[in-house]
């Protein structure tokens, strides 16, 4: 089949099988996603629930399944998806494990907000959630499909931050420059405020810092940002810097925020390392933390480094 990332060689040879086929599903899904109710039905219709008790919606099983019939033959043994249960095993000689969030920001879709696809590579174990239930730092590849006004595939293979676009006249992911690395210091945060009165208090204490502005203690005037998407917040980061903040809080259910660690926050804290940036659960590397189980969430915080160092001090105060 025709390559679908160009140029040639520019994955690495062992992990080509398993990118071709992510791009060839993302290209599909780009144009599904750009026809909407053209193609038939919504793509936001509610039509269950995942093994996590998470409302799925019909785009969320459609790229699920689309990924899924796309690796046999790739090297992937093992298959861990936010829309399965447990790990399925694709080829039983496979050498390598894909964890994926098929499609993220799902509360997106029917207001033609940016939406996306996270995806994590690591080296299969004979065991299936052995593969998975190990650090984030024994990841090979990490990355993400962000479909919005253009439909871009950001990728680290472990020696910095690849960018490609898909051009829609070829349907061909094609490189573009990355992005220069995150800068230190930001103005910009993201959070859901409306959790505000629920969290702990060291998140609680900083945000009202920053709401402070000038006059206050971190001495600068912030802007807040929130998009429920979480590629769309990391490209936003990735580009111009910033600080995203997922915390728990005191909800049921919540209290590990709501992002799970294997095909979620793993692969981006992976990319924003090799950005430059850092990625913590607010008191340590996110990369170094080994999830107890397929689904585990964690709470996330992440971006430009001088305010992610600030909240891990507001946590040790």
């Amino acid at each position: 089949m025709p390559s679908l990332i160009a140029p040639e060689g520019t994955v690495p040879a062992t992990l080509a099988a398993p990118m071709q086929a992510l791009a060839r599903v993302a290209a599909d899904l780009a144009l599904t996603i750009a026809r909407g109710p053209l193609g038939g039905g919504s793509l936001a219709a509610e039509v269950g629930n995942n093994s996590d008790g998470d409302n799925q919606k019909a785009l969320d099983v459609i790229a699920d399944e689309a990924f899924a019939a796309a690796l046999p033959g790739t090297g992937v043994r093992w298959y861990a998806s936010e829309e399965q249960e447990e790990v399925v095993e694709i080829d039983a000689d496979g050498t390598l494990g894909l964890a994926i969030d098929p499609l993220d920001g799902s509360s997106n879709i029917d207001v033609n907000v940016s939406i996306g696809t996270i995806f994590s590579i690591r080296p299969a174990q004979p065991d299936a959630e052995d593969t998975f239930l190990r650090p984030g730092r024994e990841q090979i590849a990490g990355g993400y499909i962000v479909y919005g006004p253009m439909t871009a595939m950001v990728v680290t293979f472990g020696d910095g931050v690849l960018t490609f676009v898909l051009d829609p006249e070829d349907r061909v992911f094609k490189p573009v420059d990355s992005p220069k690395p995150i800068p230190a210091a930001t103005k910009e945060f993201a959070i859901n405020a409306s959790n505000a009165l629920r969290w702990e208090a060291p998140v609680q204490a900083y945000v009202t810092d920053c709401q402070k502005g000038e006059a206050g203690p971190l001495g600068k005037t912030f802007n807040m940002r929130w998009v429920a998407s979480l590629v769309a917040e990391t490209h936003r980061i990735l580009s111009r810097g910033g600080i995203f903040l997922y915390p728990g809080d005191s909800r049921k259910g919540y209290e590990m925020g709501r992002l799970r660690m294997v095909y979620e926050c793993a692969p981006i804290a992976m990319l924003i390392e090799q950005a430059g940036g850092r990625a913590t659960t607010g008191r340590a590397p996110l990369l170094d933390q080994v999830p107890d189980k397929l689904h585990a969430r964690t709470p996330l915080v992440f971006g430009s480094t001088e305010e992610v160092d600030r909240v891990t001090a507001y946590h040790q105060t």
